[in-house]
């Protein structure tokens, strides 16, 4: 399998961490997105979206990285990560859903301005933008720490979600996103921060940041 992948996409690097999670090998095909990597005719034919990442298996083509690793998942059930309970997956796509639609943006855009904005040379941080995103966060992360009461992981057990979730706080140090008021919150991330599977996935990011 083939995934077109960039090192600094918070989408990727779920990918590659499920993938590594579940002892799936990927061929790894990185696209420079700042040169037009996502415009070609050959990157547009495989998803139209011209974005990051996508999963070539043989003749199927799948985007979206969420669907992307359901679909791994699906190769390697016994590991769990996407039940075949109707309640214990459906738990899994509500918080996956959720972090696509609340928590995900609003994080990202305050690490956009606070940290990524300088990193990439993309202009000075727009305060309003980090004013009202700060509200978002701090709104969603509440929800989050409920959430993980009384649990190690956000569907009961270990689930793509955690990695859909987890990809959320990969700038929080370098956009000054504290967590100390939210144990759970913090427990949680640093118990999957410390899988073998998300240091292998995150290695090539930290090289491109130096660290």
């Amino acid at each position: 399998m083939k995934l077109y992948n960039a090192n600094f996409s918070p989408n990727a690097l779920r990918v590659r961490a499920v993938a590594l999670e579940l002892g799936i090998d990927l061929e790894i095909i990185e696209v420079d997105v700042f040169k037009g990597g996502t415009r070609t005719d050959e990157f547009l034919a495989l998803n139209p979206n011209a974005k990051i990442p996508v999963l070539q298996d043989e003749d199927f083509v799948i985007w979206e990285s969420r669907a992307i690793n359901t679909y791994l998942a699906s190769k390697k059930p016994e590991h769990g990560l996407y039940p075949d309970d109707p309640k214990a997956r459906a738990m899994v796509d509500q918080w996956s859903n959720w972090q696509t639609i609340h928590l995900g943006p609003a994080m990202q855009k305050l690490s956009f301005e606070r940290f990524l904005k300088g990193k990439f040379g993309m202009g000075d941080p727009d305060q309003s933008v980090i004013d009202a995103e700060i509200k978002n966060v701090d709104q969603f992360l509440a929800v989050l720490e409920t959430g993980l009461e009384g649990k190690d992981w956000i569907a009961g057990s270990l689930s793509v979600a955690d990695f859909a979730l987890a990809t959320t706080f990969m700038y929080r140090e370098q956009s000054d996103i504290s967590l100390d008021a939210l144990p759970n919150v913090k427990n949680w991330i640093e118990r999957l921060e410390a899988r073998k599977s998300w240091q292998d996935a995150l290695a090539p990011l930290m090289a491109m940041f130096g660290g």
